[in-house]
């Protein structure tokens, strides 16, 4: 009797195993802080196998840059945590297919066009502070260029090595224009280090090494709702703030292009949009503002949004590089 059970066991275990092997593996490449077992990615692999009947494999690290190397012998059918300072590049590829989506009703302060970069999620660059420790933070970007030398100590992320370090590039150029690097040369004095990533610097901030931090206006949220803090403030700007989207896309020489397609269906479903402000902490891309989580509803909102497109913000990224070099180097 136990030779059966266990014969019977055996056989389906192999049964499984077969049924397992025989399921379509859609592969996405992201960045590591998607993957995380605090990012969305474990949440959104459990959603979208419960309606694929298939197997979604996360690859972390270095997106667009893999990528690039592997050409079109790339293992990727999604790539997922791409942004606008990379899109000129990727295009240029042309590894990378039409979305298929509608765009029209997106929940973005900007309108979107683009067919083959889909955004999943949005967020506005800020200088977040403390306000238990700063008492007179800056109200506008004119009011930082103007204050004191020695008024703030601010960290900001390197444009070479950043998003939001680019981003705060672009930011300052389209405020400032032909008067960036003079701008640059007024922040200068007020930035305690130059961090290479966006954790670095905020580590810094939350550590109390420094004032303010070049971050997001929605990362207030995260203080408030894991840790029960509301002590974090992005300071608004009537100057406006930079847009700042997260792109996902699916290539061409994708092996399950059905599979993927139906991947980027879901992305914009209300089960993976659902779970983006507090597994990303970012607005979701696609999801009425009353179906947010009541702290995302409640924070504090610039009243202009600014944004370059992917061609200006490629003609203008080596210009503002060299001001803001030069700014630094005084």
């Amino acid at each position: 009797m136990k030779t059966h059970l266990m014969l019977a066991g055996a056989l389906s275990l192999i049964a499984t195993m077969a049924a397992a092997e025989d399921k379509p593996v859609l592969t996405v490449y992201a960045p590591d802080y998607f993957t995380s077992e605090w990012g969305p990615g474990p949440a959104i692999e459990k959603g979208f196998e419960a309606t694929c009947d298939c197997d979604l494999k996360f690859v972390a690290g270095d997106v667009l840059p893999r990528i690039l190397l592997e050409g079109d012998k790339t293992q990727a059918d999604i790539a997922i945590g791409l942004n606008t300072d990379v899109t000129a590049k990727a295009r240029a590829t042309g590894l990378f297919a039409p979305h298929n989506e509608d765009t029209s009703d997106l929940t973005m302060p900007v309108k979107w066009d683009d067919p083959i970069f889909l955004p999943f999620d949005w967020s506005e660059l800020a200088f977040v502070y403390d306000k238990t420790k700063l008492k007179n933070p800056p109200a506008s970007f004119q009011d930082l260029l103007n204050a004191p030398d020695d008024a703030y100590k601010i960290v900001i992320e390197d444009p070479r090595s950043s998003v939001a370090g680019l981003s705060l590039l672009l930011w300052v150029k389209d405020i400032y224009g032909d008067k960036a690097e003079e701008a640059w040369t007024k922040i200068a004095p007020k930035v305690l280090t130059v961090t290479p990533g966006w954790s670095e610097a905020y580590g810094m901030f939350t550590d109390g090494e420094a004032d303010m931090v070049l971050s997001y206006v929605t990362s207030p949220a995260y203080h408030i709702m894991a840790e029960e803090d509301d002590s974090k403030v992005a300071a608004i700007f009537p100057e406006g703030h930079y847009f700042t989207p997260e792109l996902v896309a699916q290539l061409k020489t994708s092996k399950h292009p059905e599979l993927a397609q139906k991947f980027l269906d879901y992305v914009l479903s209300p089960d993976f949009q659902g779970m983006i402000a507090t597994a990303n902490w970012s607005f979701p891309a696609k999801l009425p503002h009353d179906q947010l989580p009541e702290v995302f509803q409640s924070l504090p909102m610039p009243d202009k949004t600014l944004y370059l497109g992917e061609t200006e913000a490629e003609k203008l990224r080596g210009p503002a590089l060299d001001e803001w070099q030069r700014a630094f180097s005084k």
